[in-house]
């Protein structure tokens, strides 16, 4: 299944790893806000969430980063790119 589909479905938890105030300026509608660097310390809060997990940012790299480190950990997780990216795919 693509991003796309599991974003458009509403199958995915859509996760924004960019920091809180960043976030306040503008994000995914029902998005958590989790920002990259607290991610180690939240591994079995991932693993209670309604998978799989689309990983969205301002580019694509932290949720690029996201996406591998928790991927290691076992966790059914994709990276979003963009958090205007998977907006897009919400909304239309």
């Amino acid at each position: 299944m693509s991003i796309e589909t599991m974003i458009k479905t509403a199958q995915a938890t859509i996760v924004d790893v960019r920091t809180p105030a960043e976030f306040a300026g503008g994000n995914v509608v029902g998005s958590i806000n989790i920002p990259l660097h607290e991610i180690p310390q939240r591994v079995e809060e991932f693993k209670s969430m309604q998978g799989p997990i689309v990983l969205c940012c301002a580019s694509g790299n932290r949720s690029g980063q996201a996406t591998a480190y928790l991927k290691s950990q076992g966790l059914d997780c994709e990276n979003g790119g963009s958090w205007f990216d998977v907006n897009y795919y919400k909304n239309n």
